[in-house]
């Protein structure tokens, strides 16, 4: 009996990022799969392009856990919430390592083909990442105002 999309996502957080098996994605997503929000400006990055985002987000925090809060599923779509916690280990965006346990939210929607993702949207909350590692100073909006 084949995976329903729900399933096949949380089996990718977990072996993709938890596990480290970012060879894993070769046997969830299609060869050919478009996935946003892991380059500047939003552009669509190959499968290829993806696990070497993922290589370097697992240097700079090798223990990264991403717990699925939610998912809803609608015919070829899965949305994902999550979140992910971490300890800076390594160099990330030219931080260096601070030691210092972060928690990044995020969503996800996925859109599969027989059995595969074959486009993926992420957003996630990189300036929230880099103002806890330091790497951003830290904006209080209520006094901004």
């Amino acid at each position: 009996m084949p995976e329903d999309n729900a399933t096949i996502a949380r089996r990718w957080y977990q072996e993709v990022w938890d596990l480290g098996h970012i060879e894993a994605a070769d046997d969830m997503a299609s060869p050919d799969c478009k996935l946003y929000g892991h380059a500047p400006g939003n552009a669509p990055v190959g499968l290829q392009e993806f696990k070497e985002f993922a290589h370097s987000i697992r240097a700079a925090f090798p223990d990264v856990k991403i717990i699925v809060e939610q998912t809803v599923s609608e015919g070829d779509r899965c949305v994902v919430r999550w979140r992910s916690e971490m300890t800076h280990m390594g160099v990330f965006m030219g931080a260096a390592p601070t030691r210092q346990r972060v928690t990044v939210h995020g969503m996800s929607l996925i859109r599969f083909e027989n059995g595969k993702i074959v486009e993926g949207w992420d957003n996630w909350d990189q300036l929230g990442l880099l103002t806890q590692i330091g790497a951003r100073p830290v904006v209080n909006l209520a006094k901004a105002c």
